[in-house]
């Protein structure tokens, strides 16, 4: 795979043509992939930080969003994560989360993270620390859990 640089920053400074990657990635996987018709710009976008991985051609390799407290849960969070097809087996998964928590912890210092985990992922999220904190329940059809990293 091509370097990799990460970009995290606000809404407003995106660009339409990262915004419009972002939202074709995400279209990618969770409509399409996992067939799953549902409304993806949910208006939590602007309010967000976003965590990007580009390659050197600005390809999008994995995505999340960072989520203040209080827009989703009381807690910060991380959500959207994803892993574009060409991208995935690299590692380059684990090295997301990794940022994503530490760029949560940044911004909301101290504060712990809740996640809404697809509930496959569960020992992936463990693996970082994050414990279920609820039973599993449908989002749009998925089975999910809420998990918290405090």
């Amino acid at each position: 795979m091509q370097n990799i640089t990460w970009q995290c920053c606000s809404f407003s400074i995106l660009t339409t043509i990262q915004l419009y990657a972002i939202l074709q990635a995400r279209a990618e996987v969770f409509v399409v992939e996992q067939n799953c018709p549902y409304l993806d710009p949910d208006g939590a976008d602007l309010a967000c930080q976003h965590l990007i991985a580009w390659t050197d051609d600005q390809q999008l390799a994995a995505y999340l969003r960072i989520v203040p407290p209080g827009l989703k849960f009381q807690e910060a969070s991380v959500g959207r994560v994803i892993t574009s097809k060409f991208a995935r087996g690299t590692g380059i998964g684990k090295q997301l989360l990794i940022k994503g928590i530490a760029a949560c912890q940044a911004a909301y210092p101290g504060a712990a993270i809740r996640i809404g985990a697809q509930q496959y992922l569960e020992q992936f999220y463990q693996s970082f620390g994050f414990v279920t904190d609820s039973d599993m329940y449908l989002e749009d059809d998925i089975p999910h859990i809420e998990m918290l990293l405090r």
